[in-house]
């Protein structure tokens, strides 16, 4: 079976460390499921998404061994156009992934740097702002929304490119209760789309939808159950 994302004895120390931060890590990603990933800061949470998103190693640099494969292909051998395709991240902080005067232009870069047509762009932005419930702010200027309005506004940038798989790279780590419930509500409904989603959070409040959690702790990741 070929999984939307598998990662197979993944390592990785970065070139300045002298010790690994992910020590031959295993794992399967399904389709219609939310998995869930925790641990302590430090643990390598940011490092492991860094590998399956391919800005490890195609940006940052260091020893890296093992594969991650997203649809049996190695991200290592993917360019980093394939890779956008295919996965998406939203980052703790929206600020990192907006940068247009308008909502609609942050929605509309990804499309654009790969020439999809102009009409197809329209209708994305139109899909992706629908999905998020920020339809009324497509002409705003995201510096004036709130800290929950520009996240929801980075989640719809990362669905325009329409990946299967996505991270919420602890992205409801900043956000108050009304909008992280908003996040994990589009979780919820982008796993019933079936889509692959994978929740990196630190607070195991926001995880208590995930079908599955795994924890990773001293570079080693393993599975527990989830408590209601």
């Amino acid at each position: 079976m070929i999984y939307p994302l598998e990662i197979k004895n993944l390592s990785f120390k970065y070139a300045q460390e002298g010790k690994n931060i992910l020590n031959g890590l295993n794992l399967k990603i399904s389709s219609s499921e939310i998995t869930a990933i925790t641990g302590p800061s430090g643990s390598g949470k940011s490092t492991l998404c860094y590998c399956i998103m391919g800005i490890i190693p195609h940006i940052y640099q260091g020893v890296l061994e093992g594969d991650v494969l997203i649809y049996g292909r190695p991200v290592s051998k993917m360019k980093v156009s394939e890779i956008a395709v295919s996965a998406g991240i939203i980052f703790q902080d929206p600020d990192t992934q907006l940068f247009s005067p308008a909502v609609e232009d942050d929605i509309a870069f990804g499309p654009e740097n790969l020439c999809i047509d102009r009409k197809e762009i329209d209708r994305r932005i139109v899909e992706s702002l629908e999905m998020t419930g920020m339809q009324k702010h497509r002409f705003s200027d995201p510096d004036r929304l709130s800290g929950g309005e520009k996240q929801l506004i980075a989640i719809a940038s990362v669905l325009s490119l329409n990946p299967d798989i996505i991270i919420f790279d602890e992205a409801m780590s900043q956000l108050d209760e009304k909008s992280a419930a908003r996040v994990r509500s589009i979780m919820g409904g982008l796993k019933k789309s079936g889509k692959a989603v994978i929740a990196v959070e630190n607070e195991l409040k926001n995880l208590k939808m995930a079908d599955c959690l795994y924890v990773l702790e001293n570079g080693v990741l393993h599975e527990e159950e989830i408590n209601g």
